[in-house]
């Protein structure tokens, strides 16, 4: 590892978390990871991670704790539960939480370990992708103090082309339900157009190039039209149950802020539909099946 890096400590090696830890351990970071399956950490034992046991030994040696869980119950879990980051954190420590969580929990959990430890929050929600994660091309949507942010935009640099700041904790949790809306009615509708297109007699794979720079171009035209087309639904790159996730989140904040948002709350009712199919762990190019289906 290279001198006067800050050591890291991740908890979370999923779809996202597994790309992620690998950058920062190719920028030379000493890391320590956990993760509840602990098998998922065996690649980065091998590539020099530390995996410990609890989430509170991640905070023994580490400057900056970061999080990539499934939802706000996971992040609680972790921070709060029996052998929790609360029973190690410490204060001038900072906890970077990559996962897309409710943004009123998010400010409630970031004061309660503040009050408690003295330990930092920065809630640093992303979007792009496993291909994004990979190729450390991810955008960052962050809400926390300034300084801090400022101390991990180095380190973030190994993982994102930018890093914004949109205000206090929980405003980038805010901006990643924004972005989960369009993402999510931008995926429902590219399901509509392939099956539309198909049923025209149209050949659907030339749907992205045809489209490419135009009004209609999108990162998910591009990736989720071709795999639309071609019915290729695996390897999974992410999954319908975090769309429907964010989406029942943005209905959520949407009520609590008296903002009408109807387009994401019918994409919800589409998605939960799609998903109460079966195809809860599916990727979302599966959207398709659904219009072929009432087309057949």
């Amino acid at each position: 590892m290279f001198a006067n890096l800050p050591t890291l400590a991740f908890a979370g090696i999923g779809l996202m978390g597994l790309p992620m830890t690998r950058r920062l351990l190719a920028a030379g970071h000493s890391l320590h990871v956990w993760n509840r399956n602990a098998d998922k950490c065996l690649p980065l034992e091998q590539g020099g991670a530390v995996r410990v046991t609890s989430p509170a030994e991640l905070c023994r040696e580490a400057d900056i704790v970061m999080l990539c869980l499934a939802d706000t119950a996971a992040v609680r879990e972790v921070v709060f539960g029996p052998g929790g980051i609360v029973e190690g954190a410490r204060a001038g420590q900072v906890l970077v939480d990559f996962s897309s969580l409710e943004p009123a929990a998010t400010r409630e959990m970031a004061a309660e370990l503040a009050a408690r430890t003295g330990m930092r929050w920065v809630d640093a929600p992303v979007s792009g992708g496993t291909p994004g994660a990979e190729a450390g091309t991810l955008a960052i949507m962050a809400g926390g103090e300034v300084a801090d942010i400022e101390r991990i935009r180095p380190i973030l640099a190994h993982l994102g082309q930018r890093l914004t700041r949109m205000g206090d904790v929980g405003a980038g949790q805010v901006t990643k339900v924004c972005n989960q809306m369009i993402v999510a009615c931008n995926a429902l509708v590219i399901a509509e157009v392939v099956a539309l297109a198909e049923k025209a007699g149209v050949d659907a794979s030339l749907i992205a190039p045809a489209l490419a720079g135009g009004f209609a171009d999108s990162k998910p035209l591009q990736i989720l039209a071709p795999q639309m087309a071609e019915s290729r639904f695996e390897p999974i790159k992410w999954h319908v149950r975090t769309l429907l996730k964010d989406l029942d989140t943005a209905a959520k904040l949407s009520r609590e802020q008296g903002s009408a948002t109807p387009m994401s709350g019918l994409a919800a009712q589409l998605m939960r539909l799609h998903a109460s199919q079966g195809h809860l762990e599916h990727d979302p190019a599966t959207l398709v099946q659904q219009y072929r289906e009432e087309q057949a």
